[in-house]
């Protein structure tokens, strides 16, 4: 009889295989599933009372920006508290490798600038003990993590390191700087690496990530034959996989074909993506990504279920960059900032700009007044900007810079709920392609908490909405996820894979009120929403949290190829 590690007692198995669930046991040895069954529970270390409670495999987030956080945070939350035991980095085009020592800051900078990491936290927290993107993945090896990760080779950093600055965003590459990305792609994907991500925009002018100055980002203006040579190393590598956002659905279309592997498309939602911007209909969006599976072009549209919700102030927010009327103003220091938006001809520009039909998700007549610091202005805390201007009488521009410019840019403002219905919220979720997600892990720190969504799944839309059953959303949440990121061994509950469980109470889940946490280094806050409901969670058979705390274990393992072996 063997002797097990961990033995998981008497929980309801949901195996991330669609299976139907079963009441048994689950024994660990050495990291992984030995045993799934009838276990008796002297044969183990440890026993963990799974009665009543679902067992389910660790949630894997395909769209993360833990790149910097995870050196100072092994564990990614809050991702990591919601049930997520794999992530994925690196997304968008956007990370630090390759980074020549001179370029490091630079790189820092336009990571606060268009993922909105804070500064001064990657400044104090990053050990920079890398230049090449192999280099880097030994680094990642080495650091302690609470996670598995797997990363990406971002397009931006690649392209800075061999055509520098700003020759990479003023033309296309020549046939020398090609060769030589192509062989440092081709040397990380060799290193580790899953593919890799860009931010393209067919029509860049309405990009709201920027760079630290307010240009495009490298990859919102390459040129297609560039980005194809890129593809073209995945196909023949015959492995790895693609993460885009902005691109069109034509040039979504070329990079799958080219590459023949698969592409993770951003994004797949009602109303809005993760940063705010329009989207068209979501039925059209299903049905393209159908017919090009059907076509044999391997598309998933990552989707988004939980509702997209900002909370922020005006002295470090920047995804008005779309605009530059707002972008002019919105540069700089906060005591810049204040100048630009104090100044006359400023406002007025910016009134006429929104008379025009400005659109966002975090401006408009309901955008709510969370919370003040001026005294004359604690009344104002609950109001929307459009009763504060209708009872000032005064245009909404004015009404909202007004209260902002008081508080030295330190009023927090809360985008009102925009709830989707049921009927489009189960169409989307339950679609063929659609791979749950978009947390955003790791970026925008001070505006979002995306990172929540595997617990809203299964306690608002599965439990509480009935839209779907617990074994299709965690299907979707583990093995459908680890499909299309090309992980290989994890993701399903099953005898040999390695054991990243969950062990939950459905009727308790529940995610808690935003809250400021200040645990970033350099004192940098962030927000936050913590869950209850998790009464275990195992990376690799090791607990690391129990009971909502944190058990300082760090068992995750760099996941190169996909795999930790």
């Amino acid at each position: 009889m063997p002797k097990f590690d961990t033995v998981i007692k008497d929980g309801t198995i949901i195996d991330g295989l669609r299976t139907p669930r079963y009441k048994g046991d689950i024994g660990i040895i050495n990291g992984k599933v030995a045993s799934i069954g009838g276990i008796n529970a002297d044969t183990a270390d440890n026993v963990i009372d799974a009665e009543g409670k679902i067992v389910a495999p660790g949630v894997i987030d395909l769209h993360t920006h833990y790149d910097s956080q995870i050196y100072w945070d092994p564990w990614c939350s809050i991702s990591s508290w919601h049930g997520v035991t794999s992530v994925v980095i690196g997304n968008c085009g956007f990370g630090f490798a390759p980074c020549k020592p001179e370029d490091q800051e630079r790189s820092m900078l336009t990571m606060t600038r268009n993922e909105a990491v804070p500064y001064e936290s990657m400044q104090a927290g990053m050990p920079w003990d890398w230049e090449t993107f192999p280099e880097f993945l030994d680094s990642m090896d080495r650091t302690p993590k609470g996670v598995n990760v797997l990363t990406y080779m971002p397009l931006n950093p690649l392209m800075a390191y061999v055509m520098g600055l700003p020759a990479a965003k003023e033309r296309g590459a020549t046939d020398a700087e090609m060769a030589e990305m192509t062989r440092l792609m081709s040397e990380g994907l060799d290193a580790g690496a899953c593919g890799f991500s860009a931010q393209l925009q067919t029509t860049a002018e309405f990009e709201p990530q920027r760079d630290v100055d307010g240009s495009l980002m490298i990859t919102n203006t390459m040129q297609k034959k560039d980005l194809m040579a890129f593809a073209g190393v995945l196909r023949d590598k015959g492995r790895g996989f693609i993460q885009c956002i902005g691109a069109s659905r034509e040039l979504t279309e070329e990079m799958a074909a080219v590459s023949g592997r698969p592409v993770i498309y951003n994004v797949l939602a009602a109303l809005t993506d993760q940063h705010g911007t329009p989207l068209g209909d979501y039925r059209d969006a299903i049905r393209w990504l159908d017919d090009c599976n059907e076509r044999g072009l391997r598309i998933h549209g990552q989707s988004m279920s939980v509702e997209n919700d900002y909370q922020y102030t005006l002295e470090d927010w920047n995804l008005f960059d779309t605009h530059e009327v707002w972008r002019d103003v919105l540069m700089g220091t906060p005591e810049e900032r204040i100048k630009k938006l104090s100044d006359p001809e400023n406002r007025r520009r910016i009134r006429e700009y929104c008379k025009d039909g400005f659109v966002s998700l975090a401006f408009d007549t309901d955008l709510i007044i969370g919370v003040t610091y001026h005294p004359d202005q604690a009344d104002l805390e609950g109001m929307t900007i459009g009763e504060l201007a209708a009872q000032r009488n005064c245009d909404l521009v004015d009404a909202f810079l007004d209260v902002s410019l008081k508080d030295d840019l330190k009023t927090i403002f809360v985008t009102s709920p925009r709830p989707v219905a049921d009927e489009i919220l189960r169409d989307i979720i339950t679609s063929n392609q659609a791979v749950p997600g978009l947390s955003d892990g790791g970026a925008h720190t001070k505006f979002q908490t995306l990172g929540r969504y595997p617990t809203d799944l299964l306690a608002n839309l599965i439990r509480d909405r009935k839209l779907t059953t617990l074994e299709e959303a965690h299907w979707r949440l583990s093995t459908y996820s680890a499909m299309a990121a090309g992980i290989q061994d994890r993701g399903f509950l099953k005898e040999g894979a390695p054991a990243d469980i969950l062990v939950y109470d459905l009727d308790a889940l529940h995610v808690g009120e935003v809250e400021k946490a200040y645990d970033f280094p350099a004192g940098a806050w962030r927000l936050v929403q913590r869950p209850r409901g998790y009464e275990h969670i195992l990376v690799n058979g090791i607990e690391t949290f129990t009971n909502g705390e944190c058990t300082g274990a760090t068992p995750g393992q760099l996941l190169r190829f996909g795999n930790a072996d």
